[in-house]
């Protein structure tokens, strides 16, 4: 399976940028990209929004987010602790980088700085503890090479290549984020996706 895979690779990160581009805010003056790695998502919100920034702690992914949107004058690369961004912002963006945060201190975080009506979408990684956990996990791995297939059907014949961003293990189970998630967010949707992924919508109420 890893080898079918790797034959039609396609990022499992980049294919919920889709999701994010129909559930935007109404009102989009500012966007923030928590965790932005190369810029994909950047780049693809800069068309919708007055100002977009991006923030992430690796110094590479920054210079990468930073030659990915050189040509776009309302994309902003910020150096420091995104926390620090008063904002406000119309929509907060996180794409597998929750789990690499203090959950409940993120969380309150994106609530200080969302207008209201303001909206957080952010898709994450969970480790496969339930029943339903697990479900999802063995659909995932029969749709991935199929996905992998109509996304890319011409062979790669580089084989398996590491990951082009920093990694971490997600370590609280989907059930137990999302009780920690409607604590401070109430309202807020999560779902299991396809492709060992799950969504969280939320907006910030007026």
């Amino acid at each position: 399976m890893a080898r079918l895979n790797a034959r039609h690779p396609w990022s499992h990160n980049d294919h919920f940028h889709s999701w994010i581009l129909v559930n935007l805010p109404d009102q989009r003056r500012a966007a923030l990209d928590v965790g932005c790695g190369r810029g994909e998502l950047l780049a693809a919100l800069s068309p919708h929004f007055a100002s977009v920034y991006g923030n992430d702690v690796d110094e590479e992914m920054r210079r990468a987010a930073a030659s990915r949107s050189a040509g776009l004058p309302n994309v902003t690369i910020h150096h420091g602790f995104w926390g620090d961004l008063s904002g406000p912002f119309d929509l907060v963006t996180m794409i597998a980088v929750l789990h690499h945060l203090d959950v409940a201190e993120a969380l309150e975080q994106v609530r200080r700085v969302l207008t209201p009506g303001g909206r957080f979408l952010a898709v994450g990684l969970a480790p496969a503890k339930s029943a339903v956990d697990h479900a999802w996990d063995v659909a995932s791995i029969v749709a991935n090479p199929v996905i992998g297939f109509v996304k890319h059907p011409w062979p790669s014949l580089q084989g398996p290549q590491p990951p082009p961003f920093p990694v971490a293990d997600p370590a609280i189970a989907f059930d137990e984020l999302r009780a920690r998630v409607v604590e401070v967010m109430p309202g807020a949707v999560m779902r299991h996706q396809l492709g060992f992924r799950h969504t969280i919508a939320w907006t910030k109420p007026a």
